[in-house]
């Protein structure tokens, strides 16, 4: 096969119906608009969101909340009792993570060990975020904490 051999799947692209082009065609005089009206018209219909002349839906809530020109920061948290089924002197990382089923494979990106529960042994963590609280209980086992710059490209 070759490049000027390559064809769309039959029925994959339709012509456009051609409207407007008079009584021949079938779809002429009105064009499919029926009769005068705002629909009829040039631009004509009603904007999205308009209730009729109710107070539309996006006015009668209240406006909540701001979001700085970056955004929020999301994370995938994973608490320290969670870090149980990894042997001792293992390195946990978001890799790691995925693999146990702790994190979604999405989640690499920016994971953050929050300190719930208790170590069992010395690990290596490895993660963008760590609370006080995990970092101590952590290290008081004898395991080493590691931040992670940047972001994982997620695949």
């Amino acid at each position: 096969m070759r490049l000027d051999e390559l064809r769309p799947a039959p029925g994959a692209k339709r012509r456009r119906k051609k409207i407007g082009r008079g009584p021949g065609s079938g779809h002429g005089k009105t064009s499919g608009k029926g009769h005068k009206g705002q629909k009829a018209r040039s631009g004509g219909g009603k904007a999205g969101g308009f209730e009729g002349g109710q107070m539309p839906l996006y006015r009668r809530l209240p406006k909540r909340g701001f979001l700085p020109y970056g955004g929020k920061t999301e994370y995938a948290v994973v608490n320290v009792k969670a870090l149980g089924g990894f042997g001792a002197n293992a390195v946990v990382d978001p890799d790691a993570l995925v693999q146990a089923g702790l994190i979604r494979t999405s989640a690499r990106g920016r994971v953050k060990i929050l300190g719930e529960g208790d170590v069992a042994h010395a690990l290596i963590v490895k993660a963008h975020a760590v609370s006080e609280s995990a970092r101590a209980k952590i290290e008081a086992k004898g395991g080493r904490v590691e931040v992670l710059t940047g972001q994982v490209a997620a695949s």
